[in-house]
């Protein structure tokens, strides 16, 4: 690969490293073909990019992006996203699905290095539909509550005016005979 083209692609994927808030290295040895075009098709799907690319050119994309990266070996994938939860599921589930592979080697998340445990533990994270559909179901919960205590109250005292009415219909039934 001639120079010119590396520093082109260091620039683009230094350009999709900025507009990411989390970015994940695979070791994806062992892939076939048919395996890497299917994870490449899912993570297409939730707008997630997964470039493989040589590690130098990798590294000094990152670094000129302004984030600090470890060392990488082997051949190296970069998954790089703007959900981090999404793409870290994808990754998980396609890896238990096929014996390990891609495995992480780790990755940077907001600017900060993460090991492979830490991608496991955000795959294991509700998604941002999911928390704000858990969000919404624990404000709806008092307030339900609420309503139901205020139409309690206004019951009670509907009540209470139909037993005053009825008692001055009585008493003024009683009092004109």
């Amino acid at each position: 690969m001639k120079r010119a083209d590396k520093e082109q692609l260091v620039i683009e994927l230094k350009e999709k490293l900025e507009g990411a808030t989390a970015l994940y290295y695979t070791d994806f040895t062992g892939l076939n073909v048919k395996r890497m075009t299917e994870l490449r098709r899912r993570f297409r799907r939730a707008n997630v990019e997964y470039v493989v690319i040589k590690n130098t050119l990798a590294l000094r994309a990152v670094n000129e992006s302004g984030l600090v990266s470890q060392r990488l070996r082997g051949p190296t994938g970069l998954v790089v996203t703007k959900d981090p939860v999404v793409a870290a599921k994808l990754l998980t589930d396609f890896a238990k699905e096929n014996d390990q592979k891609p495995a992480v080697k780790g990755g940077l998340f907001e600017g900060k290095s993460i090991d492979k445990a830490q991608v496991t533990k955000l795959a294991a994270m509700p998604s941002r539909e999911q928390m704000l559909a858990q969000l919404g179901a624990g404000l709806q919960s008092p307030m339900a509550a609420f309503v139901g205590a205020l139409n309690g109250l206004l019951y009670t005292f509907a009540g209470a005016l139909e037993g005053l009415r009825t008692q001055r219909e009585g008493a003024s039934a009683g009092g004109s005979a």
